[in-house]
């Protein structure tokens, strides 16, 4: 069996600590708790304070969580909140497109699925929870890139691969990609990530008003499109998929 690391396990238990008090804790408060030399404590306390994950005020020299750490919890209980909400709406979305859904986040310069509706069909398919998709080629990194300043600032950065002829790389056309994302509403990726593979995809909103996703349909692009163009109706889908989410997130009206 496997050992536990004894720094991350000192760390854990010091943002516990930190998290269960009504008040901050000084060096010496922290150290007797966890029985810990005020060497230890203090090297373990300056790595989190580093990271964002402690804060020290400035006056009394105690301590606190900090806003990081405030952040990441935040960021879990949203995405959770945004799969609850997308449900039943993307089951809906899935059953009226005969086709795949996909919910996706921002998440390490890439795209994160968490939530995954099947084709509703007998045809073999595999779950895509967990997978990590990219910015710049995939509908739903598009939306992210388009919508979330966060998003926009990570694509430029990373390095924007070809996958196929279609993928557009260079950085003036990129941003048009996103300009033309923005006037419209939507993304689409037509055989630009996976050959033989369309996608369209429409960006949920928050009650801040603030992009925390993006849905899409994901299938063939002989079923997916007409005549080179995604089909209309499956755009409308998507769209209306996305401001029924963006609705149930207390966004309101789009």
């Amino acid at each position: 069996m496997a050992k536990n690391i004894q720094s991350l396990e000192r760390a854990a238990a010091m943002l516990r600590l930190l998290a269960g008090g009504e008040r901050r804790f000084g060096l010496s408060d922290i150290a007797s708790s966890l029985d810990l030399a005020k060497g230890t404590a203090h090297g373990i306390l300056r790595t989190l304070q580093a990271e964002g994950f402690v804060e020290q005020d400035p006056a009394s020299g105690r301590y606190q969580l900090g806003a990081e750490l405030l952040r990441l919890g935040n960021s879990y209980l949203d995405v959770h909140e945004l799969r609850a909400r997308a449900l039943v709406w993307t089951d809906d979305l899935a059953r009226s497109s005969g086709e795949s859904v996909h919910l996706g986040v921002l998440h390490q310069h890439g795209v994160l699925i968490v939530h995954h509706v099947f084709r509703p069909d007998d045809s073999r398919q595999v779950l895509e929870v967990g997978a990590m998709q990219p910015l710049h080629s995939t509908a739903l990194g598009k939306v992210l890139s388009a919508y979330d300043p966060v998003a926009h600032t990570e694509v430029l950065e990373v390095e924007r691969k070809v996958f196929t002829p279609r993928t557009v790389t260079g950085l003036k056309e990129f941003e048009s990609v996103l300009n033309h994302t923005r006037a419209q509403g939507w993304a689409a990726d037509i055989e630009e990530t996976w050959e033989g593979v369309a996608s369209v995809a429409a960006p949920i909103h928050d009650r801040r008003r603030m992009p925390v996703g993006a849905v899409a349909i994901t299938g063939a692009v002989e079923r997916v499109c007409n005549s080179g163009e995604l089909r209309s109706e499956l755009v409308a889908a998507v769209r209306d998929c996305a401001r029924a989410v963006s609705r149930d997130l207390g966004a309101g009206r789009f």
